[in-house]
Protein backbone atom coordinates (compact mmCIF):
# COMPACT_ATOMS: atom_id res chain seq x y z
CA UNK A 1 0.00 0.00 0.00
CA UNK A 2 1.22 3.38 -1.02
CA UNK A 3 0.52 6.50 -3.00
CA UNK A 4 -0.79 5.68 -5.94
CA UNK A 5 -1.30 8.90 -8.82
CA UNK A 6 -4.00 7.82 -11.90
CA UNK A 7 -4.45 9.47 -15.19
CA UNK A 8 -6.99 9.60 -17.26
CA UNK A 9 -5.82 10.97 -20.96
CA UNK A 10 -6.91 10.94 -24.23
CA UNK A 11 -3.46 10.17 -25.07
CA UNK A 12 -2.15 6.51 -25.29
CA UNK A 13 0.74 5.56 -23.08
CA UNK A 14 3.68 5.89 -25.05
CA UNK A 15 2.39 10.06 -25.78
CA UNK A 16 2.22 10.51 -22.04
CA UNK A 17 5.73 8.84 -21.61
CA UNK A 18 7.19 10.83 -23.70
CA UNK A 19 6.28 13.86 -21.93
CA UNK A 20 7.51 12.93 -18.36
CA UNK A 21 10.81 13.62 -16.26
CA UNK A 22 13.02 12.07 -15.71
CA UNK A 23 12.31 10.08 -12.61
CA UNK A 24 8.62 9.24 -13.65
CA UNK A 25 7.06 6.75 -15.56
CA UNK A 26 3.74 5.93 -16.41
CA UNK A 27 2.50 2.39 -16.45
CA UNK A 28 -0.64 0.67 -17.94
CA UNK A 29 -3.75 -1.04 -15.81
CA UNK A 30 -4.76 -4.24 -16.20
CA UNK A 31 -7.04 -4.47 -18.60
CA UNK A 32 -10.47 -4.46 -17.02
CA UNK A 33 -9.51 -2.14 -14.75
CA UNK A 34 -8.44 0.72 -17.83
CA UNK A 35 -11.82 0.11 -19.14
CA UNK A 36 -13.58 0.43 -15.57
CA UNK A 37 -11.86 3.87 -14.94
CA UNK A 38 -12.17 4.87 -18.52
CA UNK A 39 -16.20 4.39 -18.23
CA UNK A 40 -15.49 6.59 -15.21
CA UNK A 41 -13.39 9.25 -16.87
CA UNK A 42 -14.94 10.06 -20.54
CA UNK A 43 -13.05 10.15 -22.47
CA UNK A 44 -10.07 9.08 -21.63
CA UNK A 45 -8.12 6.62 -24.21
CA UNK A 46 -6.02 5.02 -21.39
CA UNK A 47 -5.99 5.53 -17.96
CA UNK A 48 -2.21 4.96 -16.06
CA UNK A 49 -0.32 4.99 -13.07
CA UNK A 50 2.56 7.49 -12.73
CA UNK A 51 4.64 6.53 -10.28
CA UNK A 52 8.46 7.83 -9.16
CA UNK A 53 10.15 4.49 -8.68
CA UNK A 54 7.58 1.93 -7.19
CA UNK A 55 5.41 4.42 -6.13
CA UNK A 56 3.93 7.82 -5.88
CA UNK A 57 4.72 8.23 -1.76
CA UNK A 58 7.59 10.75 -3.18
CA UNK A 59 5.42 13.54 -4.19
CA UNK A 60 3.59 13.52 -0.68
CA UNK A 61 6.10 12.08 1.73
CA UNK A 62 10.38 13.49 1.99
CA UNK A 63 12.04 9.93 2.24
CA UNK A 64 14.58 9.90 4.69
CA UNK A 65 17.12 6.96 3.46
CA UNK A 66 18.44 6.79 6.94
CA UNK A 67 15.86 7.20 9.71
CA UNK A 68 12.89 6.31 7.55
CA UNK A 69 10.22 8.93 9.02
CA UNK A 70 8.58 8.68 6.12
CA UNK A 71 7.54 5.20 7.01
CA UNK A 72 5.95 6.21 10.73
CA UNK A 73 3.59 8.09 8.28
CA UNK A 74 2.85 5.11 6.33
CA UNK A 75 2.65 2.64 9.70
CA UNK A 76 -0.17 5.19 11.22
CA UNK A 77 -2.13 4.65 8.06
CA UNK A 78 -1.58 1.05 7.59
CA UNK A 79 -2.67 0.34 11.07
CA UNK A 80 -5.85 2.72 10.69
CA UNK A 81 -6.31 0.60 8.14
CA UNK A 82 -6.35 -2.21 10.66
CA UNK A 83 -3.73 -4.31 8.62
CA UNK A 84 -1.52 -7.22 10.30
CA UNK A 85 1.69 -6.98 11.07
CA UNK A 86 2.88 -9.28 8.40
CA UNK A 87 1.03 -7.17 5.88
CA UNK A 88 2.97 -4.23 7.30
CA UNK A 89 6.10 -5.07 7.24
CA UNK A 90 5.47 -6.07 3.31
CA UNK A 91 4.16 -3.20 2.42
CA UNK A 92 6.88 -0.89 4.07
CA UNK A 93 9.54 -3.20 2.22
CA UNK A 94 7.58 -2.74 -0.84
CA UNK A 95 7.91 1.07 -0.08
CA UNK A 96 11.55 0.99 0.73
CA UNK A 97 12.15 -1.24 -3.14
CA UNK A 98 13.59 1.90 -5.20
CA UNK A 99 14.60 1.94 -8.93
CA UNK A 100 18.35 2.53 -8.72
CA UNK A 101 17.98 5.39 -11.61
CA UNK A 102 15.26 7.06 -9.69
CA UNK A 103 16.72 10.06 -8.22
CA UNK A 104 15.90 11.24 -4.31
CA UNK A 105 14.31 14.63 -4.08
CA UNK A 106 12.06 16.22 -2.00
CA UNK A 107 8.33 16.43 -2.59
CA UNK A 108 8.36 19.88 -3.67
CA UNK A 109 10.56 18.85 -6.70
CA UNK A 110 8.43 15.88 -7.57
CA UNK A 111 5.13 18.54 -7.38
CA UNK A 112 6.63 21.41 -9.60
CA UNK A 113 7.81 18.49 -12.22
CA UNK A 114 4.38 17.30 -11.98
CA UNK A 115 2.71 20.26 -12.51
CA UNK A 116 5.14 21.68 -15.62
CA UNK A 117 3.85 18.03 -16.91
CA UNK A 118 0.38 18.75 -16.22
CA UNK A 119 0.72 21.55 -17.97
CA UNK A 120 2.70 19.97 -21.10
CA UNK A 121 -0.13 17.73 -21.15
CA UNK A 122 -2.93 19.99 -21.26
CA UNK A 123 -1.26 21.68 -24.12
CA UNK A 124 -1.23 18.50 -26.20
CA UNK A 125 -4.17 16.82 -25.01
CA UNK A 126 -6.71 19.01 -23.33
CA UNK A 127 -8.80 17.98 -20.72
CA UNK A 128 -7.57 15.45 -18.26
CA UNK A 129 -8.03 13.62 -15.14
CA UNK A 130 -5.37 13.43 -11.67
CA UNK A 131 -6.84 11.05 -8.99
CA UNK A 132 -4.51 10.63 -6.48
CA UNK A 133 -4.78 7.55 -3.46
CA UNK A 134 -3.76 5.88 -1.27
CA UNK A 135 -4.38 1.87 -1.06
CA UNK A 136 -2.60 -1.73 -2.47
CA UNK A 137 -0.51 -1.65 -5.36
CA UNK A 138 0.93 -4.86 -7.01
CA UNK A 139 0.24 -7.81 -9.18
CA UNK A 140 -3.66 -8.83 -8.28
CA UNK A 141 -4.31 -5.23 -6.46
CA UNK A 142 -7.03 -3.64 -8.61
CA UNK A 143 -8.07 -0.10 -8.09
CA UNK A 144 -11.01 0.95 -6.65
CA UNK A 145 -14.20 2.78 -8.18
CA UNK A 146 -13.44 6.27 -8.19
CA UNK A 147 -15.39 8.59 -5.69
CA UNK A 148 -18.55 10.49 -7.43
CA UNK A 149 -17.07 13.54 -5.98
CA UNK A 150 -15.04 15.20 -8.97
CA UNK A 151 -13.11 18.64 -8.83
CA UNK A 152 -12.24 20.94 -12.02
CA UNK A 153 -9.28 23.18 -12.41
CA UNK A 154 -7.64 25.47 -14.88
CA UNK A 155 -4.16 24.48 -15.57
CA UNK A 156 -2.70 27.87 -14.80
CA UNK A 157 -3.95 26.78 -10.65
CA UNK A 158 -1.72 24.06 -10.96
CA UNK A 159 1.35 25.99 -11.69
CA UNK A 160 0.56 28.81 -9.38
CA UNK A 161 0.23 26.52 -6.39
CA UNK A 162 2.73 22.76 -7.67
CA UNK A 163 2.01 21.85 -3.88
CA UNK A 164 -1.92 22.26 -3.35
CA UNK A 165 -3.79 21.16 -5.96
CA UNK A 166 -3.90 17.59 -6.27
CA UNK A 167 -5.84 16.84 -2.94
CA UNK A 168 -6.13 12.52 -1.83
CA UNK A 169 -8.93 10.57 -3.25
CA UNK A 170 -10.73 13.15 -5.08
CA UNK A 171 -10.27 12.97 -8.84
CA UNK A 172 -9.36 16.55 -10.39
CA UNK A 173 -10.08 17.61 -14.18
CA UNK A 174 -7.31 20.14 -15.31
CA UNK A 175 -8.10 21.90 -18.57
CA UNK A 176 -6.44 24.92 -20.19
Amino acid sequence: MCYILHVASPLTLSEVRSMLPPGMSAHALAPEDDRRLRRAFRPARAVLELLIGPCTCDLVLARDPVGHTEERALRARYAALRLSRPAIIRAIDAHRARAEDCPLEPPAFWQRALADFVAEHARNAGPTVYWLRFGPRGAGASPPDPPAERREIPVAQVLEDPRGWLGEGVPVRVSR
